[in-house]
C-alpha cells in the first residue's frame, strides 16, 4: 500500500531529530573507570620493563661501610688450593734499586714458569711495585688465569711491631688502600676487591679503616716462609706439609727477597699434583 504523502514527511522529520542534524564535531568521548565491584578479574599487566643491569660484583666485594670480612682458606671440599704471590715495595727496596744494590724485586722466573705450566694464581700487588714495574703488571692483568689484588700502596705496617715496618699512620689507612686498588684497575683483567695487609698484620683499627672500601681481607693457613728462606728446599716443605682442599698459599714474587721461590715453585707443583689438589685462583677457591 503506498503511504500518504504527509505520513513520509513525518517519518522524515522524525528521523533527523533523532539522529541529528548532519556531521557536526563531537566532543571527546569520556571513558568512566569501572568500580572495583565491577572487575571480575585483573585486566593483565603490559610486560614489564625490564631492570636496569646493573654492574656485576667483583670477587672478593663486600658492602661498603661494614666491618670486612677476614678469610684464611676456602671450603674443606673438593680439591682446590689458591697460589697468591705477594708483590712487595717498600721506599727502602726502592731505595736500593736506584743505588744499584739490589738489581730486581720482580721474579720474572716464577711467571714465566706459570704461564708454561698454565697454572692459576692470584697476584698481591703493592701500589710502589706497580709503578715500578707496569709492563710486568701489564702481563699479568692480560692473562686470564690470573687475579689482581690489593697489597696497600707502599708495604708499610698496619699495626705497631710488624717485622719492623714502618707504621703507617690510622688516618692515611683508607686512602693508601684506595689509591692502590685505583692503580691497579687501570691495567684491567681479572680486577679483585681482595687484600692482604703487609705482614698479615691487622688489628680492629686497620679493619675498621678497611670499612668504606667494600673488601675481603685474605690472610692465608699456608705460610711458605719464602722471604726468610736461605734454600728452597724449607719452602717445598713448609706448604706441602700443611697445604689441604681449599687452602691460601702465601708466596712471593720479590726476587731479592725472597730468592728461591722460583726454584721451589715445580716441586710445590708436583708435590700438589700428588696429593691431587690442583692450583686455582682465589676466588675459585673460595666460591668451593
Amino acid at each position: 500500500m503506498r503511504l500518504p504523502s504527509a505520513v513520509l514527511l513525518l517519518c522524515a522529520v522524525t528521523a533527523v531529530l533523532l539522529a541529528g542534524c548532519g556531521p557536526a564535531e563531537q566532543e571527546p568521548a569520556f571513558v568512566a573507570a569501572p568500580s572495583p565491584s565491577a572487575v571480575a578479574s585483573p585486566t593483565p599487566s603490559a610486560t614489564p620493563a625490564p631492570s636496569p643491569i646493573t654492574k656485576p660484583l667483583r670477587p672478593g666485594q663486600t658492602k661498603a661501610g661494614l666491618l670486612p670480612p677476614v678469610v684464611n682458606h676456602g671450603p674443606r671440599t673438593g680439591n682446590l688450593v689458591a697460589l697468591t704471590f705477594d708483590a712487595d715495595m717498600t721506599d727502602r727496596m726502592l731505595a736500593q734499586l736506584r743505588n744499584g744494590s739490589v738489581t730486581s724485586y720482580a721474579n720474572v722466573k716464577i711467571i714465566e714458569m706459570l704461564e708454561r705450566e698454565q697454572v692459576p694464581a692470584t697476584f698481591f700487588l703493592t701500589g710502589k711495585w706497580v709503578q715500578r714495574y707496569p709492563e710486568l703488571t701489564e702481563r699479568l692483568a692480560a692473562n686470564p688465569r690470573f687475579e689482581l689484588a690489593n697489597h696497600t700502596f707502599g708495604h708499610q705496617g698496619f699495626t705497631s711491631g710488624c717485622y719492623n715496618l714502618p707504621r703507617i699512620a690510622p688516618a692515611a689507612m683508607t686512602e693508601d688502600v684506595a689509591k692502590t686498588f685505583k692503580i691497579i684497575e687501570a691495567y684491567g683483567g681479572r680486577q679483585t676487591r681482595y687484600f692482604r695487609f703487609p705482614g698479615l698484620c691487622h688489628d680492629r683499627t686497620a679493619l675498621r679503616a678497611m670499612a668504606p672500601l667494600g673488601l675481603t681481607v685474605v690472610d692465608g693457613d699456608v705460610v711458605s716462609g719464602d722471604p726468610f728462606a736461605t734454600d728452597w728446599r724449607p719452602i717445598v716443605n713448609a706448604v706441602l706439609k700443611k697445604v689441604k682442599p681449599g687452602s691460601i698459599v702465601i708466596l712471593h714474587v720479590t726476587e731479592a727477597n725472597a730468592r728461591f721461590t722460583d726454584e721451589a715453585l715445580p716441586h710445590i707443583l708436583r708435590g700438589l699434583a700428588e696429593r691431587d689438589l690442583a692450583p686455582a685462583t682465589l676466588s675459585e677457591v673460595l666460591a668451593g
